[in-house]
């Protein structure tokens, strides 16, 4: 099922051919990482959801760069930041991996697990240091200025709900539960919005945000990894939505790594367009059942998986339900 809009002006520089190349390799992550569902084993999930995800990676007719992966160099013997994947035939672009949203997730078989990656032309990502970041986004149809990072998360919420003419009882906030956001919570329930709070996943909370008719989800909100972060807003170029992040750079070390990736300005807010620019591609594929997408279903014979595949340039957003052969 697609859902197809008018091109806005501007050239695409990545081929759409792309689209369903991606779409095979978050299948083949998904795939594997699915082998580990309910084992209580993250390493291993996560392991194996690389190892598929690369080995896929590399057939694509694409010179690509890692800017957002496993860690860099010396923590990671694969998909690590600055790793050049693909095979040197197409276009140059930098990417944005997480093999596996939620290992949590996957190794207590709870919902929301994906494998997801996010495509763009060179220097599209921002280059995000491996620590926090602290998020708040919406959906599309809202004019700028609802959100604001700096301002009481409650306000935040009341802002929203006056431009969607509701009152603030019918938002819906996403949060992640962790004691850091407690405050947060708190704030929320105080002025009658309704919270619902996840366990791990946090590219998935954005997506929920910009997906409000899907999900009943209004807006993400707290503190979680940068990485993820561009990857939400990856996603946020191509569904519609605001967003904005703040690196929290708390430790010399971390304000040193960040400096070493281009950062000079540790308290910079970056909105969405300053995450993920120029022409963006994104695919998700379900590990576990989720509100979003079905989970790897295992069969005797076949394997079937559900994708989310989407495009910033032509805002096309595409579910792929495929059935894969077993060859055992």
């Amino acid at each position: 099922m697609d859902k197809e809009h008018f091109h806005p002006k501007g050239p695409a520089v990545v081929d759409r051919s792309l689209t369903l190349e991606m779409v095979r390799v978050t299948e083949r992550a998904a795939i594997a990482a699915a082998g580990w569902r309910g084992k209580g084993d993250e390493k291993a999930a996560d392991r194996a959801a690389v190892d598929a995800m690369r080995a896929e990676m590399n057939q694509m007719d694409i010179a690509g760069r890692i800017v957002i992966g496993e860690g860099e160099r010396d923590e990671a013997p694969m998909l690590f930041i600055g790793e050049e994947v693909g095979n040197g035939n197409g276009p140059q672009v930098d990417i944005a991996v997480d093999p596996l949203e939620g290992t949590t997730l996957c190794a207590k078989n709870q919902a929301d697990s994906l494998a997801v990656l996010a495509l763009a032309e060179r220097g599209g990502l921002l280059h995000a240091p491996d620590v926090y970041m602290q998020k708040i986004a919406i959906g599309p149809g809202y004019p700028e200025g609802v959100i604001d990072i700096d301002e009481p998360a409650s306000d935040s919420a009341l802002k929203l709900a006056k431009a969607k003419g509701v009152d603030v009882s019918e938002i819906t906030v996403c949060i992640l539960d962790r004691p850091r956001h407690a405050q947060i919570v708190e704030e929320m329930r105080k002025v009658g919005a309704s919270v619902k709070l996840i366990y791990d996943g946090d590219i998935a909370g954005v997506i929920h945000a910009a997906m409000t008719d899907d999900t009943g989800i209004d807006m993400y909100m707290g503190t979680g990894g940068a990485p993820e972060g561009v990857l939400g807003a990856a996603a946020l170029r191509c569904l519609g939505g605001q967003m904005q992040g703040r690196l929290v750079l708390d430790t010399a070390e971390k304000r040193e790594r960040s400096e070493r990736l281009g950062i000079s300005d540790p308290d910079k807010i970056y909105g969405v367009k300053e995450l993920a620019s120029g022409d963006v591609l994104f695919a998700a594929t379900g590990v576990t059942n989720g509100s979003m997408l079905r989970g790897v279903q295992i069969r005797p014979h076949s394997v079937r998986t559900s994708t989310i595949v989407m495009r910033s340039w032509s805002k096309t957003l595409r579910w792929v339900d495929a059935r894969h052969q077993r060859d055992d």
